[in-house]
């Protein structure tokens, strides 16, 4: 059972806008893959819900107009991977969403879903941020279209306004974002499946005609920071330059000056032990999930050096947040 004060079953857009002007404190609900998780946590109980799923004109992928890709807000994960425009146009999306989870979640999670949370270490999040995706909203002033980078506020808060009866409803790839482009995304996680990312990476890159020129080249990475985040000046470094091993080399290089976590290295060679402050510390940032957007390492270069007592409280805060921590 789960703890919910109400359920509204909205039937179009317009419905679903007009119950979240009546209801603003409610929460919005597509596949249920993590509000109802969240929900049975004790995070959300007690909240009311609306329900999208019967929203139809919010599934499918299609090309407007203009050639831009369009992708529904309630298209299943399963969907985009196997939808033939996907696999034409953007094949990297398809792959990135196919490692969500497992086929339950990937069968009834969607795109919209995924992105609303608003979480870095969303699998969707570094592929739609390197191609440049555009999130449709739509509310009671009609609709407007946002770049994905400023939907991101912050950990877990996304630019949709309650007070405005706004909905997230599809999900844009422009066609120069995917024109002649081709991309990899890498996921890192603890386990090979079924595991939030510890880190990821969505790079995408247009060569000149002749393949001897780097045109376009886009990179962004999740859980690098609290919201997924671009190389932009890895990307100024290699755009319009060759392609040579020696650039690529420099263009990886360059990176870690837009992505870098705050590294502490830790010695104390002359008392060998650690000060409470520092403990104090490393047990407060060892237990923040990735998806809060902590990005600090801590280097240990001389643990066999240290005292029994502070051993044992890295070998404790170890054990207790293995899901979070990467000891080596």
């Amino acid at each position: 059972m789960y703890d919910m004060s109400a359920l509204y079953q909205a039937e179009s857009v317009q419905d679903a806008i007009r119950l979240r002007l009546e209801h603003p404190e409610a929460q919005i609900i597509a596949g249920g893959t993590d509000v109802l998780v969240q929900m049975r946590e004790g995070k959300r109980a007690g909240k009311a819900l609306i329900s999208i799923q019967g929203c139809r004109e919010m599934r499918g992928v299609s090309l407007d107009d203009q050639e831009n890709l369009r992708i529904g807000s309630l298209t299943t994960f399963s969907h985009i991977t196997a939808d033939p425009l996907i696999q034409r146009y953007i094949n990297v999306l398809g792959e990135a969403v196919d490692m969500v989870g497992g086929p339950q979640i990937r069968n009834a999670g969607t795109i919209g879903g995924n992105t609303c949370n608003g979480v870095t270490s969303a699998d969707s999040a570094s592929t739609l941020h390197a191609w440049e995706a555009i999130i449709e909203i739509t509310g009671k002033n009609g609709v407007r279209r946002v770049p994905i980078k400023d939907f991101y506020l912050k950990a877990g808060t996304v630019d949709l306004r309650a007070e405005d009866g706004e909905i997230q409803t599809a999900i844009l790839i422009p066609k120069a974002s995917y024109d002649r482009t081709f991309g990899h995304y890498i996921k890192y996680a603890m386990r090979n499946a079924m595991d939030i990312a510890t880190l990821g990476t969505s790079v995408n890159a247009r060569l000149s005609p002749d393949k001897k020129t780097f045109e376009r080249v886009r990179i962004a990475f999740g859980v690098a920071g609290p919201v997924p985040l671009r190389a932009l000046n890895a990307e100024a470094f290699i755009n319009g330059r060759a392609v040579t091993l020696e650039n690529i080399q420099q263009f990886g290089r360059t990176v870690l000056e837009d992505i870098h976590p705050d590294v502490q290295t830790v010695q104390d060679p002359d008392h060998r032990e650690l000060p409470v402050d520092l403990l104090r510390s490393l047990r407060q940032d060892a237990y923040i999930r990735p998806n809060d957007g902590a990005a600090k390492v801590y280097i240990f270069p001389d643990c066999d050096a240290l005292n029994q007592r502070d051993q044992n409280v890295l070998l404790k805060l170890v054990e207790d947040c293995l899901l979070y921590t990467s000891p080596s």
